[in-house]
This record gives C-alpha cells, sequence and structure tokens, in this order.
C-alpha cells in the first residue's frame, strides 16, 4: 500500500457532505520506514521550536478529529530539575489525531535527536501512522543511573500525559536506547498500567534493588477522586506490580546486568520458562496457557518476552520497523484502575477493512468509522444489523475502537459497527459529544443507502457520555433503535418529564424498548450501590423509569441476588422479563471489579442482549418488536413482544 493509499485509510477525504476513504482491491504490503528512507531522505526536521510558554493553540474546525495544525512538527519542552535545565522534544505528525497513540523514545547519549529521528525512520513512521513522538534526553554530561533519572523522567511523563498542546491515547510504547533505556524502564516499573508494550536496545537494565522496592506493591480499590472506591470482599488476593503484564523485547541486553531485569518482566508477564526461537524477535518467552493474570483474562495469554541477542543496528530503519511490529500488535486501556485494565490486540483498520470517514453535521466536519467486517455478508445476506456506538467523554472513535473491542465482536458476529466521533469540546485538543441526534439520522440514512444492512436491526451502545446518549435516545427516540445496551450511564425524565440532548429537552416517551446497562462498583457517585439498597440514586430512577414503561415491578425480577459471572465472579447481572414471557426486556449488571472505564470483556455481554431484537418502527408513530431467541439465525423462532 503506497503512503498515499495509508493516508486516505486513515484520514478520510472531505467533500461538501458526505465522504468515504477505503481501501479497495489486493491489498499491497504497507511501506516500512526502510523502503521509504531508501526511497527518499525526509528533510531535516531544523530546529525545534520551544513549547515553553507558547500559546496554547486554538481550534481547527477545519479538521474532523485532528490536533490543530498549528501544532504539527517539532517542539521542545524544558524542565528544570535539581537546578539544571534539561528537555524533551515532541513530534506530531501533520494527520495526528487527537489522543492519538504515542511513541515515548529515550534517545542514547552523543546522538543529535532530529538526526536521530531523521535517520532510525521514526520520524517517517510516525508520518506513514499519523501518530506522535515523545522524546527523552539525556542532559549536557549524558544519562546518568536509572534512579538519579527518575525526577527528570516522571516531570517529563506528567507534562507529556497532560497538557494543553496536545493530547495522548492514555497508554503508550516506550523504547528505551543504550543508557537511555533503564530510566525509562524504570518509569514503566513504577507506572504498568500507563504501558502498553516496551522495547530496550543494548541496554544494562536495572537493578534488583529498585525492581523489589516495586514488585511486592499492591493495587488497592481506590478509585480517581470523584469515583466511589471498590470494597473487595474478605480474602480477596490484590494484584501486584509483578503480575502486570506487560509486553517486553530487549535486543542486544547487557549479558552482565540486564538478567534482574529479565527476570522480572518473565515473572510480570507469567511466561513460560523455555523460551522459543522466533526469526523476527530471538528467543519469545510466551505466557503461558491458563494463566491466571488479570490485565488478559479476555484476551487470552497474548503477552510475551523476548530477547534478541543477534548483533542488531538500532539506528537502521529496518530495525525501527521491526519494533514497531512488535509493539503495535497490542493495545490497552484503563491506565489508572488495575482491575480494569486489559491488555488485547489493537485493531489493524487495513486488515479489517475500516472505513475513515467524515460527515459535515450542522455545518461542522465530523469524523466516524464504520467496519463491516466479511462476515457481514456470509452470515447475514445483505442485511446485516447495525450497532451505532457513542463513546465517552474525551474519548475519539479510534480511541474507541480499540479500547471497547467492538471489532472483535463484529468480526464474529458479522454486525455493521460505526462508531461516532466527538467533536471539539473544553480545549482545542479535546472532545466532547455535540448535535447527537442530527448526528445519528444523518448517519442513518448513510448506513441504509450505502450498505447492506437491516433498517430493522439498529442498535445503539456507548459508554459514560456515550451512555447518556444511548439512554436518552431510549427514553425520547425509542422508535429509532430496536434495542439499546450501554455502560457507566443512567438517564431518567426529570420532574418536568423532559430528558436532555446537547442541552434540548426532549419528552419522554414511556414505551417500552429493551434496554441494558453495565456499570462498576468504582463508578460515578451516581451509580454507587444497587437497586435494593436503600439509596435512592440515578441508577434506581432508570430503572423505576423502564420498568414502569414495560408494565413491570421491580420485585419481578429474575433473582434479587443476581446472576454471577465472568472472570473471578466479577458480574452480578439481574433481569426482568415482559410480561407473561421469559423474553429479557431490562437488564442490569453491576461489574464487582472495575472503575468508571469501559472493559472490551463487557462487549459481548452488549452484543449479546442486543442481537435478539428487531423493530418496525410505522408512520403513525407506533413500534412492533420482535425477539429471536436464536439472534435471527434460525428461521421461525421469531416472536412479537407486546407493545
Amino acid at each position: 500500500m503506497t503512503s498515499i493509499d495509508r493516508r486516505r485509510l486513515l484520514r478520510g477525504a472531505a467533500a461538501s457532505a458526505v465522504t468515504a476513504a477505503v481501501a479497495t482491491g489486493a491489498p499491497a504490503a504497507t511501506a516500512t520506514a526502510a523502503d521509504r528512507t531508501a526511497a527518499r531522505p525526509a528533510p531535516p526536521l531544523g530546529t525545534a521550536q520551544p513549547l515553553d510558554d507558547r500559546p496554547f493553540p486554538s481550534y481547527d474546525y477545519t479538521r474532523a478529529n485532528k490536533l490543530p495544525r498549528e501544532m504539527t512538527g517539532y517542539w521542545e519542552k524544558s524542565f528544570a530539575i535539581g537546578g539544571t535545565r534539561r528537555t524533551a522534544k515532541v513530534y506530531l505528525s501533520p494527520e495526528t489525531p487527537i489522543r492519538s497513540y504515542f511513541t515515548v523514545l529515550a534517545v542514547p547519549d552523543g546522538v543529535d535527536t532530529a538526526e536521530f529521528l531523521r535517520r532510525s525512520g521514526w520520524r517517517d513512521t510516525a508520518d506513514e501512522r499519523e501518530e506522535g513522538l515523545f522524546v527523552l534526553e539525556p542532559g549536557e554530561g549524558g544519562w546518568t543511573d536509572a534512579e538519579s533519572e527518575l525526577a527528570y523522567v516522571e516531570a517529563a511523563m506528567g507534562f507529556f500525559e497532560s497538557n494543553r498542546y496536545f493530547s495522548v491515547f492514555g497508554e503508550h510504547y516506550l523504547v528505551g536506547y543504550g543508557f537511555g533505556a533503564p530510566p525509562l524502564e524504570a518509569w514503566a516499573v513504577a507506572h504498568p498500567l500507563r504501558v502498553i508494550a516496551q522495547v530496550h536496545l543494548n541496554s544494562r537494565g536495572l537493578r534488583e534493588t529498585y525492581l523489589n522496592a516495586y514488585a511486592g506493591v499492591e493495587f488497592d480499590g481506590r478509585t480517581a477522586p470523584s469515583y466511589t472506591p471498590v470494597v473487595f470482599p474478605d480474602g480477596f488476593r490484590l494484584i501486584r506490580h509483578d503480575e502486570t503484564v506487560l509486553p517486553t523485547w530487549y535486543i542486544g541486553p547487557d549479558a552482565n546486568t540486564a538478567g534482574a531485569s529479565l527476570s522480572y518482566w518473565k515473572r510480570a508477564n507469567d511466561t513460560l520458562q523455555r523460551g522459543e526461537r522466533d526469526g523476527a524477535f530471538g528467543t519469545v518467552y510466551r505466557q503461558r496457557h491458563g494463566s491466571g493474570r488479570w490485565m488478559t483474562s479476555h484476551a487470552g495469554p497474548i503477552s510475551q518476552v523476548a530477547v534478541e541477542q543477534r548483533p542488531t543496528d538500532p539506528f537502521a530503519p529496518r530495525t525501527t520497523d521491526r519494533i514497531v511490529a512488535f509493539l503495535t500488535r497490542y493495545t490497552r486501556y484503563e491506565n489508572f484502575f488495575a482491575y480494569g485494565n486489559q491488555l488485547n490486540e489493537r485493531a489493524d483498520y487495513r486488515r479489517l477493512g475500516v472505513e475513515v470517514r467524515t460527515m459535515t453535521v450542522e455545518g461542522q466536519v465530523r469524523e466516524y468509522l464504520v467496519h463491516v467486517p466479511r462476515t457481514a455478508h456470509r452470515i447475514w445476506r445483505g442485511k446485516a444489523p447495525v450497532v451505532f456506538v457513542w463513546p465517552g467523554n474525551s474519548q475519539t472513535d479510534k480511541v474507541f475502537m480499540d479500547a471497547a473491542g467492538w471489532w472483535e465482536v463484529a468480526e464474529r458476529e458479522g454486525c455493521v459497527v460505526v462508531t461516532v466521533c466527538e467533536q471539539y469540546s473544553a480545549t482545542s485538543v479535546s472532545v466532547s459529544h455535540r448535535d447527537s441526534l442530527v448526528f445519528f439520522r444523518q448517519l442513518r440514512e448513510v448506513m441504509l443507502r450505502e450498505y447492506p444492512v437491516d433498517p430493522g436491526r439498529l442498535y445503539s451502545t456507548g459508554q459514560s457520555a456515550g451512555s447518556g446518549v444511548t439512554q436518552t435516545f431510549a427514553i425520547a427516540f425509542p422508535e429509532h433503535f430496536a434495542a439499546v445496551a450501554s455502560t457507566s450511564f443512567t438517564v431518567a425524565p426529570d420532574a418536568t418529564g423532559t430528558v436532555s440532548l446537547d442541552g434540548v429537552a426532549h419528552p419522554a416517551r414511556h414505551r417500552p424498548i429493551p434496554t441494558y446497562q453495565i456499570y462498576g462498583f468504582g463508578d460515578l457517585a451516581f451509580l454507587e450501590g444497587g437497586l435494593w439498597d436503600g439509596t435512592d440514586n440515578r441508577l434506581d430512577t432508570w430503572a423505576r423509569y423502564h420498568l414502569d414503561a414495560g408494565g413491570l415491578t421491580l420485585a419481578v425480577v429474575d433473582t434479587v441476588d443476581g446472576a454471577l459471572s465472568g472472570w473471578q465472579d466479577r458480574y452480578q447481572t439481574w433481569t426482568w422479563h415482559a410480561p407473561g414471557t421469559q423474553t429479557p426486556l431490562l437488564r442490569l449488571t453491576k461489574n464487582n471489579y472495575r472503575s468508571h472505564n469501559t472493559m472490551p470483556e463487557e462487549t459481548p455481554l452488549l452484543w449479546g442482549f442486543l442481537r435478539h431484537y428487531r423493530h418496525e418502527a410505522r408512520s403513525d408513530g407506533t413500534v412492533a418488536r420482535y425477539y429471536s431467541a436464536s439472534g435471527f439465525r434460525r428461521r421461525g423462532d421469531e416472536i412479537r413482544l407486546r407493545s
């Protein structure tokens, strides 16, 4: 695939109303950093422009889900560490989206950073992948030992993770070179929930005393200040730092000093004792089958520790390509609460055929993703169901693509997934929901006009603020969807009998619609507790509305204790059936071991509810709803629900 094809695939092509971009035909191999460097050396980056005291960037509404154009390029940020000035560099490719993936590099001693980024192919790689680079640099005398560098690394990473000039995915790839590798690895040991995967070249590793200081540190039930703390049951075993899986590759490690680091990461990743020879990564120690690590409870034993002893040129673009291949197999989400943190495989847009499209909504260009899996036609023969996905506040479509893992469900079940991107909100580098009703109606028309989908099987889902959109639709516009299922935000009519969507009040329709909500023990304060605890909050008012609309009462639940399921019995589920039937109409699940952020492990539960429903919206405003026990896989098992 040429670089032009790649840009079209990742960016989309703007037009007056609706535009689409997708690679078609037989895919060619993606150009590598080595190929590009050989074909045309990149021009010099020049002098980095200072971020110190620079005004924050302006909003750029000409770009859908992109950092402001004025921020793309090569930048420098300085830090005062112990009376000494230290610096870090930032490179933002021309098409870097809001909350992009970043690779954090620690360059070796004795190199010019701009020349290193050009010569190694990292600058070309960032441009090709439309991602960012954050570069840690040695002091005047070079890198010192890892522990002495921690103050600088913490200061630099603190700026990187939260600033007003650019925004980050929230989880990062780390690559350390030479004496720069141990300080970066030391940060990973201290903050393993924030690292997706790491590679270290020609490293001497970390001292065993440093590793041991963190190994036994346990993750407790504390959540973010605005969330509810998680209370674990008696006898519950807390996760330790050295039980946090983190894919790791050591290239050319110092045989005399790196042993403690390698042992630490093998233990953390719960690997087999014996490695396997791999042509790309050297000797690979794979996470063992049956591993009890929390972070891979959904994905399975996908982590690994690799060691390549053969001589490798760390500055060669081909080395960079191999590093990128190792790192980008993985994604991760939830960087604060260990029990909701999940390592997963990253979505490959090219392989999956994901379209990055744009649409003009209320005069502003908006981005969205369309994933039509290859299984859609085989399973549904031109009548595929469609799931409209609304990410949480500040989560772009591309962030949520990997955070929720709807692409995995789509590949298996053949459903089409449309993921909405929000619009600029509190800052020029963040997003929030806007014009949701108009956006949905335009998206629906595009899907029905351009794709082989079933108009009777449109579903809505979302997380947090996106759940708020979904749950508001269920109350004010139930005719739009066959069913809804979302996570971590509930909605109910206010004292005037209305619900608000993007600041506009809409009357509640009081009509039944199959509805499912999943929330966490440590979730938003207004979701604290349950429906039988005597505390009346927005969880209770949400349930009362839907129970009343469906002609149900709280007492007719399948079991007051909730049915337990999932990893460590984390899910506690209550179901209410349509009157006189065994057809689920309302469902609530409490995830006893997560905070607010969603998990890909929950996505199959949402689809498992949605897939059973179909609806027919009539011109007079009435809706006929149907339930299929097989999810419409078998003919003749469809029954009509009473309206």
